[in-house]
């Protein structure tokens, strides 16, 4: 069944991602009157979190965040495929990377950690890999369909990134740090880990919830240099990254002083256009789950 799915889905993305560029957004747009007026996709949830997110919000203001977010999501989506057959010329003009020399200063001594929130659109920087020299790896989570999988992994590997699991990335890490091969590894971490396996508990949006600090305990560990990207949208199809330095050598920080500060810059990220941060993700469910350790 998965490969009879990916057959009859693989030409219709193909076609999709060859659009130009004007029928490729009037589709996105298409695609969002669906999702939003028909289907109504997760509504309930990006209003709630955007509840709890912005409190002196309106109803109103929530709503028009709400809109314009499912009119940043399906255009996220469509350049996720539009990777298939993006010309590096393109990219280039459209994911602008302008301190990439900050990347370049740090991975002449150590590896880089380069942590991004989901917002604006991640994907597409794997273009830094046509700037760096160091092997970069994106870690991600495997998706279910093995062959949509395999061709997430193809599409990667024309641009020099090699994708591993979350499972992977210490293993990975360890190997090239005994092996003295560096390299730039994309970490989405705002994510929200699983109670039972939570170590740290901290505000995000000003809700205390558990978070991933593996990030942060990998830059001690292997003594890893550590930058946020900062993602600006500036119009549809075009992005601008950012990136700020966090620690220039990790096992000179302070026990979660990484993490921290990836949150609240987060959090500067997320308040200053709001509209393309990830909302559809349950991302505070277990905010009243803390353990008295943690409250």
């Amino acid at each position: 069944m998965q490969l009879l799915v990916f057959i009859f889905a693989y030409p219709f993305l193909w076609l999709i991602s060859i659009l130009p560029h004007k029928l490729f957004y009037l589709f996105s747009d298409i695609i969002f009157l669906a999702v939003y007026y028909l289907i109504g996709y997760r509504k309930k949830v990006v209003f709630d979190n955007l509840t709890l997110a912005f409190p002196d919000k309106t109803d109103e203001e929530k709503k028009q965040i709400r809109k314009e977010f499912y009119k940043h999501m399906c255009d996220m989506f469509l350049e996720t495929i539009r990777t298939m057959s993006i010309k590096e010329e393109s990219l280039k003009k459209q994911y602008l990377l302008p301190n990439i020399d900050l990347l370049l200063e740090y991975e002449k001594e150590r590896s880089v950690l380069v942590l991004f929130a989901h917002y604006g659109n991640w994907e597409w920087s794997i273009i830094v890999n046509r700037f760096v020299k160091s092997k970069g790896y994106a870690v991600y989570q495997k998706i279910g369909n093995v062959y949509f999988d395999r061709l997430i992994k193809k599409i990667r590997a024309t641009w020099n990134t090699t994708p591993i699991s979350q499972k992977e990335t210490v293993i990975t890490m360890m190997r090239n740090f005994k092996s003295g091969v560096k390299g730039i590894y994309g970490i989405v971490s705002d994510q929200s880990p699983q109670v039972e396996r939570a170590q740290y508990w901290t505000e995000f949006m000003g809700i205390k919830v558990p978070v991933y600090n593996s990030p942060e305990i990998l830059a001690r560990k292997f003594d890893h240099s550590v930058v946020f990207a900062k993602v600006t949208k500036l119009s549809r199809g075009h992005y601008c990254t950012t990136f700020i330095p966090i620690a220039k050598e990790g096992s000179l920080t302070t026990e979660n002083e990484i993490t921290e500060t990836f949150l609240r810059l987060s959090e500067e990220e997320i308040r200053e256009n709001p509209q393309y941060y990830l909302w559809t993700h349950k991302r505070w469910k277990h905010r009243d789950k803390a353990p008295k350790t943690f409250q």
